[in-house]
């Protein structure tokens, strides 16, 4: 079977969450199939040298560059299936497209994106329902809104769990304490804090965190810092501003975008992780933070309570008082903490990027085996 992937995604170094689900799909294929043959379509200018694939050794696995959007089709040849890992446009002319899609959010939270953009992506998911031969939700709540708001599409639909790399996320260990407290004092973190990781965009519920902080702050029941780490993304102009309004700023910590084990440091050191989204298609950072040993306090709402089980504290976004007694609760109770972190540990079980692999292979062979 002749398999072609987009991998646009995971061009760039700083890659997130679509860039992490694509990489670790092809890296598990690559592991796990020898059998069948990976063209990983990747389109760039001929002197964009920033947006490198990703390198594999597997002699199925090659990378076929479009430098002159000529299109799939023509830089790829014959394939068997065609897999883009986030909705595009595609010719459905060609053979069979399979589609991942990660959230509704333009239907779900429509607030966070213009009217153009709402309208653009609305026609170019009416599209691919209707063409898809296969599409492949995230969580069972992507499953959902996908029944929801387009039911057709929920007919060829399949839910596929991601999972976490437990070979870059894990607790920091004894020797690396003091390699730790370093990189957290050069980003201006010293002492107790709790963690934000994520895009600093409306959805993701920057502005009650920030109040929910400001709250812990005045009630006393929490004395060290708030540490935001995340790219700007949708409308973040006011994050600024609302800090200046409530007059924290000496008490929170921009970082910026980090990775690597620079953020395993981050959030393995932290009280508490807080991701108190209003909409996500599956909060990989919820799954991360589980791994790293930290206790988590999320949302009630969306994917979150799917991803987070029992294993964490879930809150209404929307409720400023909830989101502060939640991180009170975790970070003043060392007993609520520790089951905390053990029940997020055993949690991280129902989640595997090689099953996420395993399973995305049987949807491709079904796809081969229907044509």
């Amino acid at each position: 079977m002749r398999i072609a992937i987009n991998c646009r995604s995971c061009l760039n170094k700083n890659f997130t969450g679509i860039g992490r689900y694509t990489y670790h799909l092809l890296k598990n294929l690559n592991e796990i199939d020898r059998e069948n043959t990976y063209s990983l379509y990747l389109k760039r200018g001929i002197f964009d040298l920033r947006k490198q694939p990703p390198r594999f050794e597997a002699a199925n696995f090659s990378v076929k560059k479009d430098y002159f959007k000529r299109g799939v089709g023509s830089v790829l040849g014959n394939y068997d299936v065609y897999h883009a890992p986030a909705p595009e446009l595609i010719d459905f002319g060609r053979p069979p497209a399979v589609v991942t899609i990660h959230d509704l959010i333009f239907k779900t939270y429509p607030k966070g994106h213009t009217k153009d953009t709402i309208d653009g992506t609305d026609r170019q998911m009416s599209t691919i329902v209707e063409n898809a031969a296969k599409i492949i939700c995230c969580s069972q709540n992507t499953f959902k809104d996908l029944k929801t708001y387009f039911p057709r599409g929920a007919e060829k639909a399949s839910v596929i769990y991601e999972g976490v790399d437990r070979s870059s996320f894990f607790p920091v260990a004894d020797a690396e304490r003091g390699q730790a407290r370093a990189v957290l004092e050069r980003h201006g973190v010293q002492g107790d804090y709790i963690l934000f990781v994520g895009t600093i965009e409306p959805r993701k519920n920057l502005a009650n965190l920030l109040r929910a902080f400001f709250f812990l702050k005045e009630k006393k029941k929490f004395n060290g810092r708030l540490v935001v780490i995340g790219m700007k993304g949708w409308l973040s102009e006011w994050v600024s501003a609302l800090v200046d309004q409530l007059n924290i700023k000496n008490d929170v910590v921009f970082t910026g975008y980090v990775a690597g084990d620079e953020l395993r440091y981050f959030y393995s050191q932290a009280k508490a992780y807080v991701f108190p989204s209003f909409y996500e298609g599956f909060g990989l950072p919820i799954l991360e933070a589980f791994a790293c040993g930290v206790p988590v306090v999320t949302s009630d709402v969306s994917s979150c309570p799917e991803v987070a089980g029992n294993a964490a504290v879930t809150v209404d976004p929307g409720n400023i008082e909830e989101i502060s007694e939640g991180i009170a609760s975790v970070v003043n109770d060392s007993k609520k903490s520790f089951e905390l972190v053990q029940k997020g540990f055993k949690r991280l079980d129902a989640f595997s990027f090689r099953r996420m692999a395993e399973e995305t292979l049987g949807v491709y062979k079904s796809v081969k085996a229907n044509q």
